[in-house]
């Protein structure tokens, strides 16, 4: 009953303010009639007026690069949307996911996109992930042209662009701020050490990579800290050799990457192998506490990697979202494992529950007046989990500052069924938080002309 309380009032008070309408009145009760007048819904596609079943799409990475995690992501989507539906959906409405993978290839995603997006029965009324930079940049233009809301999992400092990407809602910060937050914080940590920082930035080519690689370098101009290797898109093919040998002998005290989870390992496992020392962070997808915590580095990843994230991991106290989600996760998913990138998929599914919500109160479920929903200014709650999120139509304004930074503690590694988390033993990925919702000096006077990066291709 709390669960479903707080997911059915804190939701409709994000999506409703304070309106003296009488829907909050409506909003109590999940049998009542939509939220027009009429009890009538306007609606174009992915929406079943007569059943009241809204789709929803997910272009996923389930077998590529990221698979490990999207799939942990999708699950708790999923677990999202029973929940809804179990306590009655919104106004009788509930919500059917539909769920495609795209290995992470741009031609998969986009032909994924194509299906999501028939203006048919078949089709969906948004798409509430869709992974990768790439993918979503392919696919950005089309979903303007269609009123797709497409909630991207990517961080790309493209999506807060109106003129970019118009339909498509970022969550929480950009890979370009994320990594100018990361810098300065590991500068601060040189400097308390009494050495003068010096940094080395790693990435592959791509939208990621390049945008987390010129935040870290507009951080180090802004700061006045010597680039000693840049390695921006360097990471293009399976023999990085030449790379760990310029990172080792740059004399860089700060390694900022924009990776894989596998490239990670193999560059730094490689460098460190030859002695080399230093701070190591990088945008959030690098490290998978999967991959590197079990790996033979993981001592050295313990000692010199730090996490840098967008939100609460995995049973933080004192957050009311992160309670509702480990409820709803370990009464749902008992035989899986604990995860922090539950908290990911959660959150995609407050911004499209909240979109739904307003939508139904208007009484018109059409793609059109979802994106004039999203553009008209309205706030998403996200519980603590992360900062709360709104799709202004400045960039300045648009732009989520602050970003998680973690201690990697090895340690503290103890993935456990979630049928065995209790409050004394929650299990942990071993990502400590050090810093909530950081912001360094460089993220928050910096002006934008718009995006870090310009799209490839």
């Amino acid at each position: 009953m709390l669960l479903a309380l707080l997911l059915a009032l804190s939701l409709f008070a994000a999506a409703c303010g304070d309106d003296d309408d009488g829907s909050a009145d409506a909003g109590a009760s999940s049998t009542d009639d939509a939220g027009s007048d009429s009890g009538e819904i306007a609606s174009d596609f992915g929406v079943d007026v007569e059943n009241k079943v809204i789709r929803v799409g997910i272009n996923g990475d389930l077998s590529g690069p990221f698979a490990s995690l999207v799939a942990e992501i999708v699950e708790s989507q999923e677990v999202y949307w029973e929940v809804f539906n179990e306590q009655g959906g919104y106004q009788g409405w509930t919500v059917e996911t539909v769920v495609l993978d795209s290995g992470y290839a741009t031609d998969v995603g986009i032909q994924n996109y194509e299906e999501l997006a028939q203006e048919s029965d078949d089709g969906v009324l948004m798409i509430t992930e869709n992974t990768g930079s790439p993918i979503t940049a392919a696919i950005a233009e089309q979903a303007a042209e269609d009123n797709m809301i497409v909630i991207p999992l990517s961080w790309a400092s493209l999506w807060p662009d109106p003129e970019f990407g118009p339909t498509i809602l970022e969550k929480q910060t950009t890979y370009c701020i994320e990594s100018m937050n990361g810098v300065e914080w590991m500068a601060e940590q040189v400097a308390a050490d009494g050495g003068d920082p010096a940094l080395a930035i790693i990435g592959r080519p791509g939208e990621y990579g390049e945008d987390g690689s010129v935040g870290a370098a507009l951080a180090a101009e802004e700061l006045g800290i010597p680039i000693v290797y840049d390695g921006t898109g360097a990471v293009a093919g399976d023999d990085r050799t030449a790379i760990v040998a310029e990172l080792v002998g740059s004399g860089a005290n700060m390694v900022w990457v924009t990776l894989t989870p596998g490239e990670l390992l193999d560059v730094f496992g490689n460098a460190v192998s030859q002695g080399f020392e230093a701070y190591w962070s990088g945008n959030s997808p690098s490290f998978n506490y999967l991959v590197h915590m079990p790996s033979d580095f993981a001592a050295e990843f313990s000692e010199f990697y730090f996490q840098s994230y967008y939100q609460a991991p995995w049973a933080t106290p004192g957050i009311p979202g992160m309670d509702t989600l480990v409820e709803a996760m370990t009464a749902n998913r008992p035989d899986l494992n604990i995860s922090d990138v539950y908290t990911t998929g959660w959150i995609e599914g407050i911004m499209a529950q909240t979109l739904i919500e307003a939508a139904i109160d208007q009484g018109d479920l059409t793609r059109a007046n979802m994106v004039a929903l999203a553009n008209s200014g309205l706030e998403v709650d996200f519980q603590g989990l992360s900062a709360n999120q709104s799709w202004p139509q400045d960039y300045n304004e648009a732009v989520v500052r602050s970003s998680w930074i973690y201690d990697v503690d090895v340690s503290q590694f103890n993935i456990i069924p979630m049928s065995e988390s209790t409050a004394d033993n929650p299990g942990s990925t071993g990502l400590i938080p050090i810093e909530q919702d950081y912001v360094g000096s460089v993220a928050e006077g910096y002006v934008f002309d718009g995006p870090c990066i310009e799209p490839s291709g």
